[in-house]
């Protein structure tokens, strides 16, 4: 594949992860083949992490290969040459900054985890965050940060100083409401930085579409490069693999053009909430289910817990049961088939080539219980409704959490809000699911709920006797 400059219109991706390289940039190649190469990435990372994976990246000119497995089996290789500019990391982000602030840059996408928008239960920025109040330093200096605010404060001074005209800011993660979330947390950001004038340039000349993505990526696996190498000749040091199926649903609203991404199968829509919905209580709270059961009964991979029968059917009676009667009611009915995305869901667990691990999928239970599951209590509580499945699910991780307490987990949990003095305390009480459930940073305002506290009581007996495989 030649190298190419960059092109007319300019995206600026931050965070050159799996997940970007395998869905984002999939879908602009798409568009590029299909005949238009008017659009191209530039990426870059934020943090010094990922060194080799970027290092590779540069030498191969930003091309990489990616490997999509159907749950039938069929291996399929794509070569992605859609990111054109591969930016070196430092510190003062001045490549970033000067890419931003170039008029050809009409959109700048990021990759972020829940935890990475520092967003405490009332949707304002946790200046407790240490990084975050870093970066708010930096920001009244006038320098660049490594949070995606003090990145994007950095980007839009530049910009407004270059009057290179309006940008849209696109999300491409999982967390609810993402654009307008990120909206608020940069404008009060840029705030409490001092900047307002900043503040009402990027009121004015920028837009934060909501957006929802989807394709399971797991972590390359070391045997990938030369899988890759068999299949196509290609040495590939920068090679991801992913499940065959994609999605991508935005809000058509863009400030200053976007490529035609609906022409290779992306959705532009009104409005996102219920296609979010329908994933974050779906398959995210599903995934975390399943890792989390999995890891305690000693398996490794999200497919062995997918074909085990009891843990299939926690995560089954958990939407079937809590999660569907709050998507689809007679006064709000679901545009989307929710029992058949429930079923499409598990199968995709179920493939057993994609080898996601427990411990990717485990990781951040701090941040995806109030995120992914506790809408699904408050909902059912407020209707005076049975809990019991949903339950299933905050009683596992406290399992879970009392694992990685002892000491006795197999692998290294991580989690990006734990408070881990919290954690230690919560399993440490004397009565922990008490503990856990009268957490506010978890469960907002039904922290303390005896309803939840006795619902989850009762699932930990329920989680005691699968752990052990003995009957209920």
């Amino acid at each position: 594949m030649p190298v190419l400059p960059i092109s007319e219109f300019v995206i600026l991706h931050l965070g050159l992860g799996s997940f970007h390289r395998a869905h984002q940039a999939v879908y602009l190649q798409q568009l590029i083949e299909a005949g238009d190469a008017r659009w191209s990435i530039s990426g870059a990372n934020l943090r010094p992490d990922m060194a080799e994976v970027v290092d590779a990246l540069r030498a191969q000119d930003g091309c990489y290969t990616v490997e999509t497995v159907s749950p039938a089996g069929d291996y399929r290789y794509q070569r992605i040459g859609a990111i054109r500019e591969v930016l070196p990391w430092d510190a003062s982000l001045a490549g970033v900054i000067v890419r931003g602030a170039d008029p050809r840059t009409r959109i700048v996408s990021f990759t972020v985890t829940e935890a990475g928008y520092y967003l405490d239960p009332h949707d304002r920025l946790d200046l407790d965050a240490a990084e975050l109040a870093q970066d708010l330093e930096r920001a009244r200096r006038g320098e660049a940060g490594q949070t995606i605010y003090g990145a994007a404060c950095a980007i839009l001074r530049a910009r407004r100083s270059a009057d290179a005209g309006p940008l849209t800011l696109l999300n491409c993660d999982n967390l609810r409401h993402n654009g307008e979330r990120f909206r608020r947390g940069l404008l009060e950001f840029i705030g409490l930085a001092g900047q307002q004038d900043l503040a009402d340039w990027v009121r004015d000349n920028t837009r934060c579409p909501n957006a929802m993505v989807d394709r399971i990526t797991p972590r390359p696996p070391p045997e990938l490069r030369e899988r890759v190498r068999q299949a196509t000749g290609n040495d590939d040091a920068a090679a991801v693999t992913a499940e065959r199926f994609t999605q991508w649903v935005i809000e058509d609203d863009f400030i200053n053009g976007r490529p035609d991404w609906a022409r290779v199968g992306v959705e532009l829509v009104d409005s996102v909430a219920p296609y979010e919905e329908a994933k974050i209580r779906i398959l995210n709270a599903s995934h975390s289910c399943i890792a989390w059961a999995g890891t305690l009964i000693g398996l490794q991979y999200i497919h062995e817990g997918t074909h085990d029968p009891a843990i299939r059917r926690m995560a089954f009676d958990y939407v079937t049961e809590d999660v569907i009667p709050c998507l689809h009611t007679p006064e709000r009915p679901s545009p989307i088939d929710l029992a058949a995305y429930r079923d499409v869901v598990l199968d995709r667990f179920g493939n057993p080539a994609i080898r996601d691990t427990n411990q990717r999928v485990a990781m951040d239970g701090f941040s995806k219980i109030p995120g992914f599951i506790a809408p699904t209590v408050r909902e059912r509580l407020a209707r005076d409704q049975s809990i019991a499945s949903v339950a299933m699910l905050p009683a596992l991780f406290l399992a879970f959490l009392q694992r990685w307490h002892a000491g006795a987990l197999p692998y290294t949990y991580q989690d990006q809000v734990m408070d881990e003095a919290t954690a230690h305390a919560i399993c440490a009480a004397p009565d922990p699911v008490a503990a856990l459930c009268g957490d506010t940073g978890l469960w907002g305002e039904v922290a303390g709920d005896a309803r939840l506290t006795a619902a989850v009581r009762d699932a930990a007996v329920r989680v005691r006797a699968f752990i052990e495989g003995t009957p209920t």
